[in-house]
């Protein structure tokens, strides 16, 4: 088995550009998951993996075999290239890199009756990987980012996602687009806003729906306020008049969910 024990080898230097760089995750098509259990959920969530590195040093209870067998190659590594590869020191020792998936809205496959949550231009990692965790635990059919400012397999949403990000289907596009898909397969939509709004348990989420949710800082663009099936609010009691984005998707998925009996 191929041994690399150098932090200044090569291909560990590419894997650091994959970590690092945008533009590499996209001209490669492929990006570098770190952990067990990230790792699982990628092969279950229909993720090719093309290497698995793993470092015996740092590996408690890993057994690296129990992984899909036809992940192309298997290194090893030492602990001064784990080191420099992994973000986190909880990982388990190992690390896979993995083969990004299409993200075309044209690629969704959406139940009869679907639920979507839709994300637009959300920016900080941290929030996106809340969402995307959110809408593992809501079991929701997809997630749409539209107007993404970020690339998806960015380490960073990958990390706080804690695997969601391979849990349910994902999709982006521009506001128009996602706007003219939604309406192309008959989903109402649902943006959550202060403008012209109901109170969000006052509607019917029992259809084929779409919840639409904007930054804190400057909410949904007017393209969403204007072209919505109906604005929603989740009512303020206290001083402040916004929640974070990822605790206001909760609450009106789950507010969905309830309306479909779960």
């Amino acid at each position: 088995m191929k041994q690399i024990t150098s932090a200044q080898n090569p291909y560990i230097k590419s894997l650091v550009q994959l970590q690092e760089k945008a533009k590499t995750r996209k001209q490669t098509g492929t990006f570098l998951i770190e952990g067990k259990r990230e790792i699982e959920l990628a092969i279950k969530g229909g993720y090719i993996l093309k290497t698995l590195l793993f470092c015996p040093e740092v590996m408690q209870n890993v057994d690296y075999q129990n992984f899909d067998s036809s992940i192309v190659e298997k290194i090893e590594i030492s602990k001064e290239v784990y080191q420099k590869l992994a973000y986190r020191d909880t990982t388990e020792g190992i690390l896979a890199v993995a083969q990004s998936k299409s993200l075309h809205l044209s690629d969704l496959k959406l139940s009869k009756n679907p639920l979507v949550l839709i994300a637009e231009a959300p920016e900080k990692p941290g929030n996106i990987g809340a969402l995307l965790r959110t809408a593992d635990a809501a079991n929701i059919d997809a997630v749409i980012i539209a107007n993404p400012k970020s690339d998806l397999y960015n380490p960073n949403i990958v990390r706080s996602s804690v695997g969601c990000l391979f849990t349910r289907q994902i999709a982006t596009g521009t506001s128009e687009e996602v706007i003219a898909f939604l309406k192309e397969n008959q989903i109402a939509f649902y943006s959550a806003t202060l403008q012209n709004s109901n109170e969000y348990h006052k509607v019917d989420y029992t259809t084929p729906t779409a919840i639409v949710v904007g930054t804190e800082a400057t909410g949904l663009t007017e393209i969403w306020r204007r072209e919505s099936t109906q604005n929603i609010i989740i009512p303020m009691q206290g001083e402040i008049d916004s929640m974070n984005v990822s605790v206001a998707a909760a609450i009106l998925l789950f507010e969905a969910k309830r309306q479909r009996g779960f």
